[in-house]
């Protein structure tokens, strides 16, 4: 840790040392409250192997007072008179539990239930804690508020855990195909610009740019060791998250796994085709004796060689975490996550750009596509650290104060490399080489009050935040070199096997061309809030605002000496978000409709003519949505369906103007991008073990005016397929002598893809395809043990943006995992 420590600037060290100690010396002068306020009590369930039990009835006996435990197995009672209350407990399989709590004025009661099966009912009927173990629909991070999903006038999806560890999950990009509409446009490069993988949502790229709802991006991969849920905020988000890592598509949001009161874990191997091996910890549980102080350190290490005829990826993963509670009102949490890889550039190909296309389709190529072009030896490294200090203290009954200080480095050492179809026919391959060796960084701290109270009869759940974002980057790369040509269709061209390091370092110490390598940073200033309004008990209102200030320093060349023209600029953004939610039947059926707003910074431009500015406004996307959720039959049944409209204004394109008989090159903001479709998702458990999440998605999107002439009227190939569908089922038999014995079953189709589309070139597409998996696991109190076959048709399918990047083949994983 002191290592990675002191990668960090000095200047970034003191102010995230500054602010911690101010913090801690303002919650220790905040005066008590009077003694004479109401008790509460917040309590959590967990099963008997130490997992959340959601969906728990609990009431206080001999009152009408009852509720339900959320998907982290906790509940409240709030308002409470001093005195002793009697909590019940039951779940249908498991033994009724009762508890004496003592409620006290002006304190917190925090009584922890572990269910224990029914002896009695043991051989007949066993049902998990929670209903639908796929559905994980509360959140505190989408609405950066606790709403319940049928109250939020916003869509968004949620991948669970166990859906992860079901279908052995090695790889974070296989996970978000259980979300609907989402699709892997590119995969990671490694390198610091769209270097991570990047996904297609509402026809926008998007990338996992959050975690635990704070800015933290990646040039490399994600490990899902430590995934506690993904969260899939759809539509423009710029009120509550900014412009500076999100999409107008939406965001991605990575919720990590916390501490837990009682102590257990496991181990897991995985193993599998092409040379997998992974080995997995989660370890948890209490520090000290009062549990006042909760510990959990998740690890993984991963080794895997290619399908192709070279590559490989290996990697490090640790994520310790700390809970703290130090005192009833104060609770602190501190995590880290360390990661780092090794790995050889996925091979990609790029399309030609500047002729038509010979061929349309990848068949029609006649490549051989387990040919990588590659060596061993041409490696990449991505090491990257994330550290988040987070102090969440109670004012009071109707107030809370949340402080975050995060900080997010990522670094890119070593080769990236890719093909390009260059010349005039197709066969011919140019590779192209750099050596990359970058630093980028992000600091973050946000300050969060949040508020739960009436005015008269009307309720209000507001937030009111302040949010200060600091972004670096540093680059030190060589020139992109040409490395050599390869005849893609000569199984035997000697030019093949010549690439290795040496000679690519030969290469380039040999060009005259300038490398890329200068530095730059910004600071990012926010303010913003939102309120929901239940105007009756089923109509809800949602009023939301942000007002953001970009002060990019410029960009400094180190070649040159110079600072970069129009680098160094300032804007403001206003970004509302507007939402009615109405509750056809209480807790069950809502329809909503929202505006939403996102926005990206433009850099100005050095106008030729005096009397046209060279200054831009933000990039502006609104969107207007109308849908409808349901949620019936306690948790068994989840249904959202929306219709959306996004219209992106203020894109930049080159124009001319006459001033005076003079004609100047100028920039306008006049250009306009269109998206909008309808997405349809399910969660279901119909039945006691059988579970299915399913979900269809269409998306019709064009460039309407834009600065390329040669894609007007064109669908952007960042957009990804029109049409998506996704389905897995599962079911484990929940009684009897097999019971824990279960098997999955499902897939994706994913509509043609134009990865090219542009009036030079023509049409490239990737065909359709269904991929389909499946699973069989045994799992007990102890012990899991799962086989899972990936691609069992042996699709060859393909990913990219512009790109060829054919994906792995059918393969096989097993898993043994050892509970404790």
């Amino acid at each position: 840790m002191l290592l990675l420590l002191r990668k960090f600037s000095e200047n970034m060290y003191s102010q995230t040392l500054r602010l911690l100690i101010a913090t801690i010396c303002i919650f220790s002068f905040i005066p008590g409250f009077a003694q004479d306020k109401p008790g509460s009590i917040q309590g959590s369930v967990i099963s008997s192997d130490n997992f959340p039990a959601s969906n728990v009835s609990v009431v206080i006996k001999n009152t009408k007072l009852g509720t339900a435990t959320d998907n982290d197995g906790n509940f409240v009672f709030a308002r409470l008179k001093a005195g002793e209350y009697t909590l019940v407990v039951s779940l249908v399989g498991y033994e009724t539990l009762e508890q004496n709590v003592k409620v006290e004025n002006d304190k917190i009661s925090k009584p922890v239930f572990t269910l224990q099966y029914s002896n009695s009912q043991l051989q007949t009927v066993i049902v998990t804690a929670g209903t639908n173990k796929f559905l994980v629909k509360k959140s505190s991070t989408v609405a950066k508020m606790p709403l319940a999903n049928l109250e939020n006038p916003q869509v968004y999806s949620s991948v669970s855990k166990e859906l992860i560890k079901e279908q052995i999950t090695t790889d974070f990009s296989n996970l978000v195909k259980n979300a609907t509409g989402v699709y892997k446009v590119s995969a990671n490069r490694g390198i610091n610009t769209d270097g991570a993988t990047y996904y297609s949502l509402r026809g926008f790229r998007t990338e996992v740019s959050m975690v635990d709802g704070m800015p933290t991006q990646t040039n490399g991969e994600i490990d899902p060791v430590n995934v506690e849920k993904v969260e899939m905020l759809r539509g423009p988000s710029g009120t509550l998250y900014g412009g500076a890592v999100t999409s107008f598509g939406g965001v991605f949001n990575l919720i990590t796994r916390k501490p837990q009161k009682n102590f257990g874990g496991e181990v897991a191997y995985t193993t599998g085709s092409f040379n997998l091996n992974r080995l997995t910890a989660d370890v948890y549980g209490p520090i000290n004796k009062d549990k006042t102080l909760l510990g959990r350190v998740n690890m993984a290490y991963q080794n895997q060689g290619s399908w192709q005829d070279a590559g490989f990826r290996k990697s490090f993963f640790v994520a310790p975490a700390l809970e703290y509670h130090a005192s009833e009102k104060l609770t602190i949490n501190l995590n880290a996550e360390i990661y780092s890889s090794e790995f050889t550039t996925p091979s990609a190909i790029f399309l030609n750009r500047s002729r038509p296309f010979q061929a349309h389709k990848p068949e029609e190529l006649g490549f051989n596509f387990k040919r990588s072009y590659t060596n061993n030896d041409i490696t990449m490294k991505n090491p990257t650290a994330n550290l988040r200090a987070q102090f969440q203290y109670k004012l009071s009954e109707e107030w809370t104060s949340q402080t975050i200080v995060s900080n997010n480095t990522r670094e890119s050492k070593g080769y990236y490399q890719y093909q390009f179809v260059r010349k005039a026919t197709d066969d011919t391959l140019e590779r192209n080489i750099s050596y990359q060796n970058t630093m980028n960084a992000t600091f973050n701290v946000q300050q969060n009050f949040v508020g739960d109270f009436k005015i008269g009869k009307l309720r209000n759940r507001l937030l009111v935040g302040l949010d200060y974002v600091n972004q670096k980057l540093k680059n030190d790369n060589s020139p992109y070199i040409v490395f050599d040509f390869v005849d893609a269709l000569n199984p035997n061209d000697p030019n093949y096997a010549k690439i290795n390091r040496i000679a690519v370092d030969t290469k380039i110490a040999a060009s005259t061309a300038k490398g890329v390598r200068n530095t730059n940073s910004a600071n990012i200033y926010s303010a913003y809030a939102s309120n929901v309004l239940n105007i009756t008990d089923n109509l809800s209102a949602m009023l939301s605002l942000r007002v953001d200030r970009f002060e990019g320093r410029g960009t400094y060349d180190f070649a040159t000496d110079t600072l970069v023209a129009n680098s160094r600029y300032g804007q403001t953004a206003f970004s509302p978000k507007l939402g009615l939610v109405y509750q056809l039947i209480k807790d069950r059926v809502s329809v909503f409709g929202n505006y939403m707003n996102g926005f990206a910074y433009t850099a100005p431009f050095s106008s030729p003519a005096p009397e046209v500015s060279g200054v831009l406004k933000p990039q502006q996307a609104n969107q207007w949505e109308a849908g409808v959720k349901v949620d019936l039959f306690n948790g068994r049944l989840n249904l959202t369906a929306s219709y959306y409209d996004i219209k992106v204004d203020k894109l930049v394109r080159d124009d001319q103007v006459t001033l005076n008989g003079t004609t100047y090159n100028i920039k306008v903001q006049d250009g306009t991008q269109y998206s909008k479709g309808y997405e349809i998702e399910l969660i279901a458990n119909p039945v006691s073990g059988l579970n299915l999440v399913a979900g269809y998605s269409h998306n019709d999107s064009k460039f309407v005016k834009v600065q390329d002439k040669n894609v007007l009227g064109r669908r952007p190939a960042g957009a990804g397929p029109a049409d998506l569908a996704n389905l897995w089922i599962s079911y484990g038999i929940p009684t009897g002598k097999l019971r824990g014995l279960g098997a999955g079953f499902g897939g994706n189709y994913i509509g043609d893809f134009m990865t090219s589309n542009s009036a030079i070139t023509g049409v490239f597409t990737l065909p359709s395809y269904t991929l389909l998996n499946a699973t069989v696991f045994y799992e007990t109190k102890g012990f899991r043990l799962g086989v899972k076959l990936d691609n069992i048709t042996d699709e060859l399918y393909f990913a990219g943006q512009g790109v060829l990047a054919a994906q792995m083949p059918r393969a096989v994983i097993a898993n043994v995992t050892v509970k404790f």
